[in-house]
């Protein structure tokens, strides 16, 4: 019995696999968009395990040369830009991922449209903080991010990011910070 389940599972990958080929034999588009937008999901997710490790340098391979990065309007441009912007982050006592204990970002609701070798992401992220094992978890920040991404040497980057928060924002920005309620993709 077990036999004949791995043969018929082997059996049916090996017919499937046949219909995510182009008749030239190259990737079928569609599945080719499918496994890029699991690629970028997959991507944002690791980008966000970094934030409140202290090094700013993680986050380079994330980005072009040339990329944006707009954080509640403070805009870095270029990779010595955006790592200047994650050091000063890293420094901040106020900052949320500096509050103590364990610092996660969740993110959720994400729209992912991949056209070829760019695409574009938005998602809401949460940040959540875990002073003590004996407390419960502790919701410190909101927001929402917007990204382009361009395919570089088989890899997604960063090539325009806009993040805005919705709650948290830290005290240093509400001088210049303008909100952005109704921003989205379209705008970058």
């Amino acid at each position: 019995m077990r036999k004949t389940v791995i043969f018929a599972a082997l059996l049916s990958g090996s017919l499937l696999g046949g219909c995510n080929a182009a008749d030239d034999g190259s990737a079928d588009p569609a599945a080719q968009a499918l496994a890029d937008r699991i690629a970028i999901e997959d991507m944002v997710v690791e980008y966000y395990a970094h934030l409140g490790g202290g090094d700013a340098e993680a986050f380079d391979e994330y980005f072009t040369e040339d990329a944006v990065f707009d954080v509640n309007g403070n805009v870095a441009t270029g990779r010595a830009e955006i790592e200047a912007l994650y050091g000063s982050i890293g420094e901040d006592p106020s900052s949320a991922s500096n509050q103590g204990g364990p610092f996660r970002m969740l993110l959720s609701n994400p729209v992912i449209q991949v056209d070829g070798d760019s695409a574009t992401a938005s998602f809401i992220w949460t940040g959540v903080g875990n002073p003590s094992i004996d407390a419960p978890p502790v919701l410190l920040e909101q927001g929402r991010e917007f990204d382009r991404l361009v395919k570089v040497d088989g890899e997604w980057k960063f090539s325009h990011r806009v993040v805005i928060a919705d709650s948290a924002l830290p005290a240093e920005q509400y001088p210049d910070y303008e909100p952005r309620r109704d921003f989205g993709v379209d705008d970058l």
